[in-house]
């Protein structure tokens, strides 16, 4: 909860007051997890800190034309979920996911550019942009 939901929260104070004091506008990007909207098991609490990612992102859309977005990236293997990251887990997981496949951490290249654009994504704001390989569109 201090990493994944304090954190983004003060950082989103900070640089937002920044940027209303400057007032050129700007775009504050932060990173949430297919968990965040598909409760996971084993992941309980960073489940639950993402959500409120989530949360915070489309409360803070705001009138100061500051953008406030989240990218929703889908499973790849780091270090921090190694150890949950078993061959039934992996199995559960592509059957989920539409691309069959774990994402490329540049594949989410795209998606930060053109939220951190004014031009391309002027006009976008409190939005959950997936870049999750189909996943959230997985229902049972």
């Amino acid at each position: 909860m201090n990493v994944n939901l304090k954190g983004i929260v003060l950082a989103c104070q900070i640089f937002g007051r920044k940027m209303i004091e400057k007032g050129s506008g700007g775009s504050i990007i932060n990173i949430s997890s297919v968990s965040s909207t598909i409760p996971l098991s084993k992941v309980f609490t960073y489940s639950a800190s993402k959500s409120g990612v989530n949360s915070i992102t489309q409360f803070l859309a705001s009138p100061y034309n500051i953008r406030v977005n989240a990218i929703i990236p889908g499973f790849f293997p780091a270090e921090q979920n190694r150890k949950i990251l078993n061959e039934e887990r992996v199995t559960q997981i592509m059957n989920h996911t539409p691309m069959n496949r774990f994402r490329n951490p540049d594949e989410l290249k795209g998606a930060t550019v053109w939220l951190a654009s004014k031009q391309a994504s002027g006009f976008v704001t409190g939005d959950l942009i997936r870049v999750d390989g189909g996943f959230g569109s997985m229902t049972i």
